[in-house]
């Protein structure tokens, strides 16, 4: 494997698509770095493991030897990016648009090497552009463009407000590649449409165009919706190692796998080689042991990483979950059930009221966590150990 398909197999692990993937090895055959852009509006202080994703990507191509511009969209982040919105979004403040960029930078040190990564604003150029300016960038795209947009279109047909200011959105983060000289722009699935107007406008602008790399978006821990910490389903990088490990764990053993692609930076045959010894009949929580501690030595230390396991073992296994448990296969009607309702029918308690009580006593634990949430949904799939008490275990799967 010559030096070009090497770099390509590795810059592939994980994406969703590349275009164009042929553009791309053209760039890499020069054999001269690229400049990788990946923008980021400063919307809330701290990043969590799904906004990584991007990241690793970055620390992919820094250590292929490319220039990383990592770009705080303080500019952008005064628009509101509308991707995936079905309503309009709200701009922040400048005060919390430079509160939040400070911890940017300070978080994403954690992943890429800081002496050879480029941090960008977007208002060092568009904070400079005047109103002609920006009617000039306007005059560059169609409403009917705009409106092949997913959410654009959807928000049209519904007749949903759509703002003027949002369709500068694509336009302003579109120039930040000609002005940035982007060579591969990344992003998430979501950000497809805007990375393709950064590619239209350099074309426009006389410029050879940036190819675009999409990553996937990563679920939370519900394994549903994408990580968001409006969601609460969101593992943060500045979670405690305590924190981080047991929310690791919770990850069901099928997601633990995508976790493994897009967040580990062990090479693709070592996981390919942890998902044969499971199918052997290795217990998929050693695989997951390692998955927590691999991200918690990232973000704080190996001896963190050791103390948080070391601590979810005094927790949860030594003594406070036998070995042996009954065993139970719950057949849903739906995708989900209700936690009381589980319960339940897996014998632990005598009927749901009896689940609620228990819940509201902190008496409830699935895979050794406290349920506090008497609503909560189990997924269709899932296997877990629920506990009722201190002596009443059931191993459940949910088919």
């Amino acid at each position: 494997m010559n030096a070009v398909e090497d770099a390509m197999q590795q810059i592939k692990r994980g994406a969703d698509e590349i275009l164009l993937e042929s553009e791309l090895q053209e760039k890499l055959k020069r054999n001269v770095p690229l400049n990788i852009k990946a923008g980021f509006d400063p919307t809330a202080p701290d990043l969590h493991l799904g906004h990584t994703v991007l990241i690793n990507k970055m620390r992919q191509f820094q250590e292929l030897g490319h220039h990383i511009m990592f770009l705080i969209g303080d500019f952008t982040g005064l628009i509101g990016d509308p991707s995936g919105k079905s309503v309009t979004r709200p701009p922040l403040s400048p005060e919390e648009i430079q509160v939040n960029a400070r911890s940017y930078k300070q978080q994403v040190f954690k992943i890429l090497d800081p002496d050879l990564t480029e941090i960008c604003f977007n208002s060092d150029w568009h904070g400079k552009r005047n109103s002609a300016d920006m009617i000039k960038l306007a005059s560059k795209y169609t409403v009917a463009r705009m409106l092949e947009r997913d959410d654009f279109s959807k928000r049209f047909k519904g007749n949903q407000p759509i703002s003027i200011h949002e369709f500068l959105y694509p336009l302003v983060q579109g120039y930040d590649s000609v002005a940035m000289k982007a060579d591969v722009e990344l992003g998430g699935t979501d950000q497809k449409f805007n990375l393709l107007v950064g590619r239209e406008l350099q074309k426009s602008e006389g410029m050879e165009p940036q190819v675009i790399l999409t990553m996937p978006i990563l679920e939370g821990l519900d394994g549903v919706q994408k990580m968001s910490k409006s969601l609460n389903n969101y593992i943060g990088i500045e979670d405690s190692p305590d924190d981080m490990f047991g929310k690791l764990m919770s990850v069901s053993d099928d997601l633990m796998w995508r976790y493994f692609e897009l967040l580990s930076f062990r090479p693709m045959t070592e996981i390919e080689a942890f998902k044969s010894e499971v199918q052997e009949g290795k217990n998929p929580r050693d695989v997951k042991y390692l998955l927590a501690e691999e991200i918690i030595t990232r973000f704080h230390s190996a001896k963190a990483a050791k103390s948080a396991k070391r601590n979810f073992i005094d927790r949860f296994a030594k003594g406070a979950i036998p070995d042996e448990m009954p065993e139970v296969s719950l057949n849903l009607q739906d995708a989900y059930i209700g936690v009381a309702t589980m319960l339940k029918q897996a014998g632990l308690t005598s009927s749901t009221s009896e689940s609620f009580r228990m819940i509201k006593q902190g008496a409830v634990k699935i895979d050794g966590g406290k349920v506090e949430d008497k609503d909560l949904q189990l997924k269709q799939g899932q296997k877990l150990i629920a506990q009722v008490g201190k002596r009443k275990f059931v191993r459940i799967e949910l088919n």
